[in-house]
């Protein structure tokens, strides 16, 4: 036999045993996010937060979002789980997502309005769901304080890093490309836009402060983790987000009954000032801080731009304009500029705007539903465990920062959005458990006492 005819037989089977390897890996690798869901769901997050919609990169966060789909569902179905688990918040999300939905498909295609679908509507509501079937334990939940504290960390160095000149420092390199996004003079991190930055700031701040009450993280850590908060919201140079998280430290002082929390946020303040003062020693910050406070500009716009999307809303109020119709539209109502585009700067005008009064509607309720998640019960176990009774009363706080910014932004970050709505899933999966224990174990009366916000 020729040795050309020998290498046509075995080729075959090198081929096949390849073939059997990239399955047997393919299988080793879907067990392995079967058993550590978490691991992927943070993974996913991840993607989130350092690929923006305009960097080319494999839409990595649709790859590890569709993964995630498939492997939790894939595993509730092994576990016989329910796989749609039916909340009080789930009705107004799957109003919004018909809603826009509906608009979207009788439009001509576009991915850009496809994008903004998903980031706003799609994977914030799956993320929700898909939160009360991943984190159920303690462990899994640590998981996530322990992937918040190292994201805070990120986001604070790469603010201070923008704040001192330290640019070579910034990763990824596209935050420093000033045609992707906005704010391009500012600590905007990978979400390339300084409120959107400054909101996650702010909250993962939140949660860094209930953390160090916990003693999750102490000492040193904890101090340099809390004193670089300041300097990295400072560094967004966006009023509104100084304003809100002044606001939110100023509740923490005035409001909680711990002595250490209110401690740690007076420290805080102690050290915001102090930062301040020190960047203004400098003549350039010097200037660009006054340039910021005096700034008049960015009023006038948002005035003209309210007006025009209120024109909008009058002419359509009930159905509204459809979802990314509001840009282009927006330019012909608003005279004064000659931008091609303009955006409401607004969740909630947008809202109205793109979706009509019903849209407002349903949002509104929404935004009421997660706050009742507040006064949702907690399991006798898990008292001492992160979702405490310590975060429950942070919890308002946390959609206070999101509900003023939304105010000054449109909240178009999937990050942002799958933060806030991750945290809520858990608070919906803990009742759940609460329920499950009242129901198999026969709590005693004494700790059923938080259900009554929640009595369907």
């Amino acid at each position: 036999m020729t040795t050309s005819a020998t290498a046509a037989i075995e080729r075959p089977a090198w081929v096949a045993r390849l073939g059997c390897h990239g399955i047997e890996l393919g299988l080793r690798v879907m067990h392995a996010a079967v058993i550590a869901p978490t691991a992927l769901f943070l993974a996913a997050l991840s993607a989130m937060l350092l690929r923006h919609p305009d960097v080319p990169f494999y839409e990595i966060d649709r790859v590890a979002f569709l993964l995630l789909l498939v492997t939790v569902l894939a595993r509730a179905v092994i576990l016989r789980q329910r796989v749609l688990t039916i909340e009080r918040a789930t009705w107004p999300m799957f109003g919004l997502a018909l809603l826009a939905i509906t608009g979207v498909l009788e439009q001509p295609f576009d991915n850009e309005t496809w994008c903004l679908l998903a980031a706003k509507f799609i994977v914030p509501y799956a993320l929700f769901h898909l939160a009360i079937l991943v984190f159920r334990e303690e462990r899994q939940l640590r998981r996530f304080e322990l992937f918040a504290m190292i994201v805070l960390a990120y986001l604070c160095f790469t603010a201070i890093a923008f704040l001192v000149g330290a640019k070579q420092l910034i990763f990824p390199r596209f935050i420093l490309d000033e045609s992707l996004g906005y704010h391009a003079d500012r600590a905007r991190g990978p979400l390339l836009q300084a409120v959107a930055n400054g909101v996650s700031l702010n909250m993962l701040g939140i949660l860094a402060l209930h953390a160090t009450l916990r003693r999750r993280i102490r000492g040193i850590r904890a101090g340099v983790l809390l004193a670089a908060l300041p300097m990295a919201i400072l560094a967004t140079m966006t009023r509104a987000v100084w304003l809100s998280f002044a606001a939110s430290i100023g509740l923490f002082i005035l409001r909680s009954n711990n002595r250490r929390l209110r401690y740690a946020c007076i420290a805080i303040g102690v050290v915001a000032v102090l930062g301040s003062l020190a960047v203004l020693s400098f003549d350039d910050q010097r200037h660009i801080f006054r340039d910021r406070l005096q700034e008049s500009g960015p009023l006038d716009f948002r005035q003209a731009v309210y007006t025009g999307c209120w024109q909008m809303f009058l002419e359509k109020p009930l159905t509204g304009w459809g979802v990314n119709q509001l840009p282009s539209e927006l330019a012909r109502h608003v005279s004064g500029y000659s931008e091609k585009e303009l955006y409401p700067h607004n969740t909630y005008l947008e809202l109205l705007v793109e979706h009509g009064i019903v849209g407002l509607a349903l949002y509104l309720w929404l935004m009421w539903e997660l706050l009742r998640l507040a006064w949702g019960p907690i399991p006798v176990g898990e008292t001492q465990g992160f979702l405490n009774q310590q975060f429950h009363s942070l919890w308002p706080i946390l959609l206070g920062v999101y509900w003023v910014n939304a105010a000054l932004v449109v909240m178009n970050y999937q990050f942002v959005n799958g933060l806030l709505f991750t945290m809520a899933g858990m608070l919906a999966a803990q009742r759940r458990r609460f329920q499950r224990e009242l129901r198999f174990e026969s709590i005693p009366v004494r700790h059923i006492s938080g259900l009554a916000p929640y009595a369907d």
